[in-house]
C-alpha cells in the first residue's frame, strides 16, 4: 500500500506554471529528486525555469533534449536537469545520475525517466502534466510525493 500523497491543480498559462514551480523552488533544501512526466510541449522546461528562479538561479533555462543534461546554479544549490527523451538506453548518463542522487548540494530533475527507473529512488516527487480537456492552454498537474518531501507542498498546496 502506497503512503504517497497526491495534490492536483491546473495551470492556465506558462506564467502560472512557472510561479507554482518558483514557490516549490524556494523550499528546496538539496538532495531532492523531481521527475517530470508529460508529452512533448507539456510544460516541463517551463516548470524547471520556475524551480531555478525560486532557487535563486539567474541561469538561462533551456530544454536539455539535445544535450541530455544541463546544470543551473545558485548561491546555495545546483539543479541537475536530465532529459532522456532521445536515448534508447541511458548508458553513462545513468551512472552520472546515480552519482549525484542524494548529493545534498544538488536538486535532480529528470524528464522521460522511464529509461532510468532502476536508478531513480522511490523517495521522489513525480509531477504528471497533461493538457486539460477544458483548453489546450490549460495544463492539469498531479503531484505525487512521499511524506519526506511534503515540505515542498506546504503553504496552500496539499
Amino acid at each position: 500500500m502506497s503512503t504517497d500523497k497526491t495534490w492536483q491543480t491546473s495551470s492556465t498559462n506558462s506564467e502560472q506554471t512557472e510561479q507554482l514551480a518558483e514557490q516549490i523552488g524556494r523550499k528546496l533544501k538539496g538532495g531532492e529528486i523531481i521527475e517530470l512526466a508529460s508529452d512533448l510541449g507539456g510544460g516541463k522546461t517551463t516548470f524547471v525555469r520556475g524551480l531555478a528562479r525560486g532557487l535563486g538561479s539567474s541561469d538561462r533555462v533551456a530544454s536539455p533534449t539535445f544535450t541530455i543534461s544541463r546544470v543551473y546554479t545558485s548561491g546555495r544549490l545546483s539543479i541537475y536537469h536530465f532529459d532522456f527523451y532521445r536515448l534508447h538506453e541511458a548508458g553513462l548518463v545513468a551512472e552520472e545520475l546515480a552519482d549525484i542522487i542524494g548529493d545534498q548540494h544538488v536538486v535532480t530533475v529528470v524528464e522521460w525517466g522511464g529509461i532510468v527507473n532502476n536508478v531513480l529512488p522511490k523517495e521522489r516527487m513525480t509531477i504528471h502534466m497533461s493538457r486539460s480537456a477544458a483548453s489546450d492552454d490549460t495544463r492539469d498537474l498531479t503531484f505525487t510525493y512521499p511524506e519526506t518531501l511534503a515540505y515542498l507542498m506546504e503553504d496552500g498546496q496539499q
